[in-house]
């Protein structure tokens, strides 16, 4: 850009003009100026930047952080009234841990004799029964409280499951398709696709067999689900199976856990699940005053596999 600047110069010479003239401009020259360039703040130079890095810290130790997060997952048996007041014939202590990341899932016999605060000895899961049946709501913390006073994990969370329920989130997921190698629950090996009905009852089976094999049928049927909604296949199905799913599920885990848990169980797979039962080895069949086949816990077996897959 030419501006005027200020740059007199004496009258050419051989001039007989004084040197005030009448345009005292008529002797001053253009010069070329060259303006500054505009100088723009970026996001480094005006303090983003540590704003920047102190979020993707909190990010990371959000999804990262390796601190455990137990929860406890209660299948319950129908009821007459439409009522929780029902057995939990399911109960499934899972531990998730995202740093590694590790998912583990122990199933306890519904029969395993143990006390219950408030009630004496008695199944395990008939702690959520009594205290429903005292008080609607209270079934999910009474059966916590039993988990903590007798395996000593430190589990504060839930997710209580109807067994209608399991149906509706089957039958939304279109079916529940599994591969079986040997033998499972009346099938012959093969691959088959279930019906929310079917995979209840696959789930159920104690057909010439006893709680472990079904509890083993459980654990199996979970897996497949997890692995065949990891299937881009299956996500134009996830809508309608998180409808179901919070719809139909009771739970106390807070809504900002959700993504933790869920990045969690993506990146360790269904493969990377690692599930087990209470096994025969760990427990003594034993016959209650009154006739009732239970199951007495050997502590001394179990306490290594608490320690193993619950342990800070």
């Amino acid at each position: 850009m030419v501006r005027l600047s200020i740059d007199p110069k004496s009258p050419p010479q051989g001039s007989t003009q004084p040197n005030r003239v009448a345009n005292p401009n008529e002797y001053y020259q253009p010069i070329e100026i060259e303006e500054a360039p505009v100088r723009t703040r970026s996001c480094f130079t005006c303090g983003c930047l540590p704003l920047l890095v102190v979020f993707l810290l909190i990010l990371g130790a959000y999804f990262l952080l390796p601190l455990r997060t137990n929860i406890l997952l209660l299948g319950i048996d129908r009821t007459p009234d439409g009522s929780a007041v029902g057995r939990t014939d399911t109960n499934i202590l899972i531990s998730i841990n995202p740093l590694k990341p590790v998912v583990n899932m122990l199933s306890i016999p519904r029969d395993l004799w143990v006390s219950i605060p408030g009630v004496g000895e008695n199944r395990i899961n008939t702690a959520h029964f009594f205290a429903e049946a005292n008080q609607a709501g209270s079934g999910p913390m009474a059966v916590l409280e039993t988990v903590r006073t007798n395996f000593g994990v430190t589990v504060r969370y839930y997710a209580r499951v109807k067994f209608t329920s399991f149906i509706e989130i089957v039958d939304a997921m279109g079916g529940l398709k599994i591969n079986l190698t040997d033998p499972m629950a009346g099938y012959a090996p093969g691959i088959y696709t279930l019906t929310g009905e079917q995979a209840l009852a696959f789930a159920r089976d104690r057909a010439g067999a006893d709680d472990f094999f079904r509890m083993q049928n459980g654990q199996f049927l979970l897996k497949a689900a997890f692995k065949q909604m990891l299937n881009p296949l299956s996500w134009v199905r996830i809508p309608a199976v998180a409808g179901v799913f919070f719809r139909s599920v009771d739970t106390n885990i807070p809504v900002f856990l959700w993504p933790r848990l869920g990045l969690a169980v993506l990146r360790a797979g269904p493969d990377g699940i690692d599930n087990r039962t209470i096994t025969r080895e760990m427990v003594n069949p034993w016959t209650t005053d009154q006739g009732a086949n239970v199951l007495l816990p050997i502590w001394d077996a179990i306490n290594p596999v608490l320690l193993e897959m619950f342990g800070e």
